[in-house]
C-alpha cells in the first residue's frame, strides 16, 4: 500500500500534518513508510492531479470523498471541508476510511493468531 503526501515548498500545513499522517497510517497497520514529494510547478500540478497543499494519497486515490470531481488542480494551499469545519489538514477520518477501503487493519480489528 503506498501513502503519500504531496505538497508544495514551504507549506506550513504539510510540515505540521506529516507526523500526524504518520500515526494515522500507524494506527491502521500499515507498515510501509508514507512517501513524501514535493510538486515543483504548474506542469507537474496539472500532471498529479494536485488539488494544493497537502494532498493525501492512498494507491494514488485522494482521502477527499469529492476529489474526483474536481478539476482545479495548482500551486496552491489546500483547503479541506469536513464535518468540524474547514482546515488545511484532511481530516483523520478521511484517511483512516480510505486506508480500511484500501486493505488496512488496525492491530486491535486483528483476530488473535490461531483464530479465525
Amino acid at each position: 500500500m503506498i501513502v503519500e503526501m504531496l505538497h508544495t515548498e514551504g507549506c506550513p500545513h504539510a510540515e505540521e500534518y506529516l507526523p500526524r499522517l504518520r500515526r494515522l497510517v500507524a494506527e491502521a497497520g500499515v507498515s510501509d513508510p508514507v512517501r513524501v514529494r514535493m510538486v515543483a510547478d504548474a506542469e507537474e500540478a496539472q500532471r498529479e492531479r494536485f488539488l494544493g497543499s497537502p494532498t493525501v494519497r492512498v494507491d494514488r486515490r485522494d482521502v477527499d470523498p469529492g476529489a474526483d470531481a474536481r478539476r482545479d488542480y495548482g500551486l496552491s494551499c489546500r483547503l479541506y471541508r469536513g464535518p468540524s469545519g474547514v482546515s488545511g489538514m484532511p481530516p483523520d477520518d478521511w484517511v483512516l476510511a480510505l486506508l480500511r477501503s484500501m486493505g488496512a487493519v488496525a492491530d486491535n480489528e486483528r483476530a488473535p493468531e490461531g483464530t479465525c
